[in-house]
């Protein structure tokens, strides 16, 4: 396989990153003046902005308002080069990375290749659930979604109406949570006027967590009020519950009660995506690289690991850092840091995460936020909560334009009681076949 010939050779040291992630992107930035080359390489050609995917997932926003194009962002940074294209594995004596469009030589490895669902081996599972982990999830779910309202109407038989209006979310985290309560929006203010036909008030929304608190690592009175929250929007949600099984239709949980559904919604545990090449004994446990201080993967040089794919332990975090934006976004810019310096002989930095807190949204007005400010902890909640929250991932947004869209979108959805993408658009989730309905059951 022939070498990437056209990535021109500037005769710098050239920093390869895999994965245009949180971590990924803020690294390329923070090199903008370095004196060397950097390369982005990524299965996809834009940043999307994760923490809002469950918004294009339940029709609030569109996939372009929360994804930028690299070469968009980056269009003045004279050093930087990308290339569309899936990483196979490196070779670590001869530096050289192998992609699905050839061979890349680097002197310095960054692997920001983030995490990916995490079934447990369960294949029944993974064949039927429906992920969030990309744009292209969240526009399967919207479809899947709005295509089984679209059948349920031709059904008259109501466990089957029931099984299409129904839902079931596993995991208790802020996916799992932000979700549940968008999807109860949607079902008070929005379905019932699309399609007048069906019965909301039989729309079920569960929610499942294996342990007896939602939003583990969040302060207990975030979890409680979630909890509050998540009921008074009139969620189902199942403590200390394990989904055992699901076959596309039936959800067995652990505890032997069974849920009817066809459109299970998984968030309930991420696994890292390494690449192959590297010694097996610097990958621990759910598939993230043992890398130390200053991000180097464990028994390289000049190979480095940020974001959800490192776990960088201490004695405050003894499975590393937490596999939210953060962490990865705090590693990238160390990272671009120590380069510079590691080229001008000076000393680097170790990392020291700077946690700055959580949120997560439950719906209009309604949200929870641990706030670490100037020392302090702020325990917010409900409006004031949700106004942060907001701001927040406003600001996050790598671009104006983005910026400005979501919020033009939000406002309008907050004064109509609308949300306007409610197109099918691609394809959706394949459904385990039915029996068809009797034929005095159809609708006309």
């Amino acid at each position: 396989m022939e070498s990437l010939t056209k990535i021109e050779d500037l005769g710098k040291p050239r920093v390869v990153i895999v994965g245009g992630g949180f971590g990924g992107l803020e690294l390329a930035q923070a090199l903008r003046h370095a004196p060397v080359q950097v390369v982005l390489i990524d299965r996809q050609n834009y940043h999307a902005f994760q923490p809002l995917l469950y918004q294009v997932a339940t029709a609030g926003l569109a996939p372009d308002t929360i994804v930028s194009p690299f070469r968009k962002i980056l269009d003045e940074q004279e050093n930087f080069y990308f290339r569309l294209a899936e990483v196979q594995a490196v070779d670590t004596e001869k530096q050289l990375l192998e992609t699905s469009i050839g061979m890349l030589r680097y002197d310095y490895l960054v692997l920001a290749t983030g995490a990916t669902s995490n079934f447990f081996g369960d294949q029944q599972m993974q064949q039927h659930a429906i992920t969030l982990k990309s744009v292209s999830d969240a526009i399967e779910l919207r479809n899947t979604v709005l295509s089984n309202f679209e059948q349920a109407l031709q059904l008259g038989d109501m466990e089957k109406i029931n099984s299409l209006l129904d839902f079931v979310i596993v995991g208790g985290g802020p996916t799992g949570v932000e979700i549940a309560g968008a999807l109860s929006e949607l079902r008070t203010h929005v379905f019932p006027r699309d399609y007048r036909e069906l019965n909301f008030k039989e729309m079920d929304i569960h929610l499942i967590q294996s342990g007896p608190a939602l939003l583990k690592g969040m302060s207990k009175e975030a979890s409680e009020k979630s909890l509050e929250y998540l009921k008074q929007f009139g969620v189902q949600v199942w403590l200390d519950r394990r989904v055992k099984s699901y076959d596309g239709y039936t959800v067995t949980l652990n505890t032997g009660e069974q849920l009817v559904t066809r459109t299970l919604i998984w968030a309930a545990g991420v696994t890292g995506s390494p690449i192959s090449g590297l010694r097996p004994d610097c990958l621990l446990p759910g598939n993230r690289y043992q890398v130390n201080e200053f991000s180097q993967v464990a028994g390289y040089e000049n190979i480095f690991a940020i974001g959800d794919i490192a776990a960088m332990k201490s004695a405050e975090y003894p499975e590393g850092h937490p596999m939210v934006a953060q962490p990865a976004l705090q590693q990238g810019k160390l990272l671009g840091h120590n380069i510079i310096q590691h080229l001008a002989g000076r000393p680097k930095q170790p990392f020291r995460y700077h946690d700055k807190g959580s949120m997560a949204t439950i719906g209009r007005n309604h949200a929870v936020a641990d706030i670490k400010l100037f020392g302090q902890d702020l325990r917010l909640n409900g409006f004031v909560a949700w106004l942060a929250w907001s701001l927040v991932h406003v600001l996050s947004l790598v671009s104006f334009r983005n910026r400005l869209l979501v919020l033009l979108n939000w406002g309008w959805s907050y004064l109509s009681y609308d949300k306007g993408l409610r197109s099918i658009i691609g394809s959706s989730k394949p459904l385990v076949p039915l029996e068809q309905p009797h034929e005095e059951k159809a609708v006309t």
